[in-house]
């Protein structure tokens, strides 16, 4: 916990008097209309540079050469079937990334649209694992002010007009509007999620405006915090001396970014709902089969505002009124006709035409009078398809159906009635951090802020339900060949519908699509005889595990939009903490689905792109690396640079992620069902212990999660987090009753600390590895990666508690201040002799969510200052305004000269490590201070039998692939 004086004087970071006028302030501090005292601050007209990308050295290009032929090689091949693949580093987007990112709008796994802190909609993530980067202009909000005395009249897009999406193409199109706002007086508060915009005299000097950007994330609410849909409040305060008339309008593209709006076939429809809500629904038909999507834009009529629309409006002005008769018809009578709600569907779009619609709240605002306007966006796509065919339907389908017109109208309708409760929750949510005067004000709303990524990061969150499988999909031909004939080798499929268990039936129709339902797994091997005393159960697919009690449905989030694959997860070891503290249920729910994985074998072939070699696709009691990409669930490891099956770090995460979800939520239930698969992915390690000490040995490749840094025999990283799971697994076992496990695991434990500290321990820190190469005694930041799970767990510390400061003071001082001064992060390798470890490209890479989880280990063991010091790093190079721009788009990392790799990226949610340090849950901060590994008791007889135990050589051949545990057959 964090000392009750240590931040006590910190001054406040960014206070809002230094970017709005104290007396707007005062005026717009109604109905939430006032930034937060702590937010994220920009100005409106702040120049959004153009982001820097890393670059390889001539000697990493040299030897990742033949890598990058293959990679290329394989990207082409993707290609041509249509697809992308996963890592595509040769793909350049048409949008540069700039540094104008903002909050994201709506929930979690519903699709999700960017709004830049300038105000554009961009980032548009609708269909899964493809990002449209480019802002759709269109999209705007205008403001329309009329004065009593008739002497003022003021019009202006609520943007500035330096964007860089902007084009003067032609008159009649958007760049006819009004683009007079400077953004000089005009500032962006950030603290997800929720935004503010304040227009402090912009463009009415006796106006003052603020818009409030709402989104349903609600911990612990897994209902609303899955809806597609935003909030903007208006709140207008008038201190003029004339009445005002103010009109807000509200302008939408019928697009999910691109060109997907020169497709054709799109149609626009006006509606009025219930409660004074009404707007226009904008139906857009996607290509390549892709589900549609309908869009909602809407405001609530009152007795002091008017609504009205325009269902349709073009940019050329050829089949539809055009953007600038749109514009001059606002601008004269500030609202539209009534009669445009009786228009009906308007006619299909055709190629290349693009369909807009608009809606405009219209009122009249006294004297130093206040007045709030509510807007809602919706946009339901209520199925989801992945590019090989299956298709689910999202997890808010269960409470609004399938229709893509009735949810949408229902989910503004929702949103705009529903909005205060939310910001209620938000703040019940938020403030007890906000208001800690312990902690320093950068890190409470970056804090928030980081979690931008679990709207943003291309989230799917379904209803958990088997998907539809078309026959044209690889998952359903997988099953079918054909003739119709049915498999009859376990070993050319991974999975068998279970009909074919009891009926031979028939083909089924075609385009016909089947559930998979009906699915059981198929052993492609024996699991070795367990000595648990739960038994092990036959593993049911995991795409059907069960939730527990409730079922929430699947979730599945992508590693970031440059890497695409599912739920990544030696990066989720990382950021699960975020899902861990917020959302529970969630977190459980992907650990069942890859204890499921573990029990599971895929033995379709796959080629690696590292060594040309090949195996078979998932090994099983291996844990997989990611869920996949084009088929979740049914074609896992989409990564395929390195064979992952001889990764030594996924195993322990797997161990470590489970336990600590088990001590925190005290879910017995869990515990006992995923057990099975704990045992099991322990047990493979076994393979990887070459002399029976009790420690695995890296393999002289990078086989952990710094897939470009090679590691010899025992390694910091990958020792340490398997020295926390033998602990973690022998801990567990004795809190399930499994007594021979939690003996097997200890003795493993007692063995492999006293080899590991001797070969690994220097006096200061734990070396790299136990190798001779010219990086061995590099220190890494990373290097206590498996004590900060066991702290974390409630479990008792590996080591020493003074060997533990140690190495982390070393990496603080080293790592942290001799790069800049400690204003970059903790670089992941630093010599002895404090240079940057330059032996490849993620050594000198400082890594944010590492270092956010460096930091949490800090705190966990009173470095407090240090934590700090390390964490600020981040946020100084990323989010500040004297950083790189890397804010609501943190990359993996960047370089000492703050070049990015991979923006949008999975890890940097570890931040939320650090706030469970500072505050643990109460089941681990209130359990037993009792050592659970004392009370295992290692009989003679148990060390003798572990002791004889013969251990299996991994064989040299690199074309063999273990299928699990047991003897290789090759």
């Amino acid at each position: 916990m964090v000392s009750g004086h240590l931040f006590h004087c910190r001054k406040n970071s960014w206070p809002p008097e230094e970017y709005v006028g104290r007396t707007a302030l005062q005026l717009l501090d109604l109905d939430g209309g006032s930034p937060p005292e702590q937010a994220w601050r920009r100005r409106l007209n702040s120049h959004a540079n153009i982001l820097k990308e890393f670059s390889v050295t001539f000697m990493e290009a040299m030897k990742m050469m033949t890598l990058g032929v293959r990679l290329w090689s394989y990207v082409r091949e993707e290609a041509s079937h249509g697809r992308k693949a996963p890592i595509d580093p040769f793909t350049r987007e048409r949008c540069k990334p700039s540094a104008s990112q903002g909050v994201p709008l709506g929930g979690m796994g519903s699709g999700s649209i960017s709004r830049g802190f300038r105000g554009e909609f961009k980032n548009w993530h609708i269909i899964p694992g493809l990002c449209e980067n480019s802002p759709v202009m269109e999209n705007q909000f205008s403001i329309f002010v009329s004065r009593d005395s008739g002497n003022k009249k003021y019009s202006s897009v609520l943007a500035p007009g330096h964007h860089e999406g902007l084009k003067k193409c032609n008159d009649s199109g958007i760049s006819s509007w009004d683009w007079n706002l400077s953004g000089q007086h005009s500032t962006y508060h950030a603290l997800f999620p929720r935004a503010w915009t304040i227009y402090d005299g912009e463009p009415d000097p006796d106006l003052k405006i603020s818009c409030r950007q709402i989104s349903p994330f609600i911990p612990h609410d897994y209902k609303d915090s899955s809806l597609p849909t935003s909030v903007f409040v208006y709140t207008l305060v008038n201190t003029g001396r004339d009445r005002a008339k103010v009109s807000l309008l509200m302008t939408w593209a019928n697009s999910i970014g691109g060109f997907s709006h020169h497709s054709g076939g799109h149609f626009n429809e006006p509606f009025i709902g219930d409660d004074g809500v009404s707007g226009v629904l904008l139906h857009h038909k996607t290509a390549k089969d892709n589900p549609p999507v309908t869009f909602s834009i809407a405001a609530c009529e009152t007795q002091n505002v008017s609504v009205t629309v325009l269902p349709v409006f073009g940019l050329s002005g050829e089949n539809h009124v055009s953007a600038k008769e749109m514009w001059d018809t606002m601008s004269k009578d500030g609202h539209f006709s009534r009669e445009n709600f009786n228009a009906g569907c308007s006619m299909p779009s055709s190629s290349g035409e693009t369909l807009c619609a608009a809606v405009s709240a219209s009122t009249w605002v006294e004297p130093h009078g206040r007045c709030t306007v509510a807007f809602a966006l919706a946009w339901s796509s209520p199925k989801v398809k992945f590019q090989k065919g299956c298709t689910y339907n999202r997890r808010y389908t269960e409470f609004y159906g399938t229709s893509e017109r009735s949810s949408s109208i229902n989910l503004v309708h929702d949103a705009l009635t529903k909005y205060r409760l939310w910001e209620e929750e938000i703040e019940k949510w938020q403030d007890p951090i906000l208001k800690d005067e312990k902690l320093p004000e950068w890190y409470k709303f970056t804090l928030f802020n980081e979690l931008y990524f679990l709207v943003a990061g291309g989230t799917v969150w379904t209803d958990g339900q088997p998907p539809a499988i078309s026959e044209a999909s690889p998952a359903y031909q997988h099953k079918y060949s054909k003739k119709g004939a049915k498999s009859e080798s376990v070993k050319d499929n991974h999975v068998k519908p279970a009909a074919e268990q009891v009926s031979d039936g028939d083909d089924l129709p075609n385009g016909e699509e089947r559930s998979v339902s009906t699915y059981v797994a198929v052993h492609g091997s024996q699991m070795p005889e367990q000595t648990s005393g739960l038994g092990l159960q036959e593993p049911i697919p995991y795409l059907l595990s069960k939730d527990g009690p409730e079922n929430v449905g699947k979730f599945l989030y992508l590693e970031g939009v440059e890497y695409i694959m599912w739920n990544t997860y030696d990066v989720h070891f990382y950021a699960s903490f975020a899902l861990l503290d917020l959302f529970p249920k969630i977190e459980l729910s992907i650990q069942r689905d890859f204890a499921d994985a573990v029990l599971y074998e895929d033995q379709r072939r796959v080629k690696f792109l590292a060594d040309g070699t090949s195996g078979i696709r998932k090994v099983k009691g291996a844990v997989p690396h990611d869920l996949g990409t084009h088929d979740p669930w049914h074609e896992m490891n989409a990564y395929n640079i390195h064979d992952t099956s001889k990764w030594k770090d996924l195993n322990p995460k797997f161990v470590l992620q489970v336990y600590r979800d088990f001590a925190a939520t005290g879910d017995m239930t869990f515990g006992r069902d995923v057990w099975p698969a704990v045992s099991a992915a322990m047990d493979y390690m076994d393979q990887f212990d070459r002399d029976g000490d009790g420690l695995i040995e890296n393999d002289g490749f990078p086989d952990q999660t710094y897939d470009a840094w090679t590691v010899h025999g025992i390694s910091a990283y990958c020792g340490g987090l398997w020295l926390a799971a033998l602990q973690a697994a022998a801990t567990m076992a004795h809190r399930l009753g499994d007594r021979p496990y939690a003996e097997k695991y200890k003795l493993k434990f007692m063995k492999a600390k006293a080899v590991y500290e001797a070969k690994l321990w220097n006096g200061s820190y734990f070396n790299y590895d136990s190798g001779t190469s010219s990086n061995s005694r590099s220190i890494q930041a990373d290097q206590l990666a498996g004590q900060w799970y066991a702290a974390s767990s409630g479990l008792p510390p590996i080591f020493d508690e003074h060997k533990i400061r140690s190495a982390l003071q070393k990496i603080f001082e080293f790592n942290v201040m001799k790069v800049k001064g400690g204003r970059m992060g903790a670089v992941n390798g630093m010599t002895p002799k404090g240079k940057v470890d330059e032996t490849c490209m993620q050594s000198r890479e400082i890594w944010t969510g590492v270092t956010y989880g460096v930091a949490a280990n800090m705190l966990l063991h009173g470095m407090e200052h240090q934590g700090f010091i390390t964490a600020e790093g981040i946020f100084l190079a990323g989010w500040s305004e004297d950083g790189y721009g890397y804010w609501f788009q943190t990359p993996e990392g960047w370089t000492t000269d703050g070049h990015y790799r991979s923006l949008v990226y999975m890890r940097p949610l570890a931040i939320w490590a650090m706030q469970w340090a500072l505050s643990p849950p109460k089941t681990i901060l209130e359990a037993p201070k009792v050592n659970l590994m004392d009370r295992i008791h290692v009989s003679p007889q148990a060390v003798r039998a572990v002791s004889e135990i013969g251990i299996r050589k991994i064989a040299p051949d690199n074309r063999c692939i273990p299928s699990s545990t047991f003897q290789c057959e090759c």
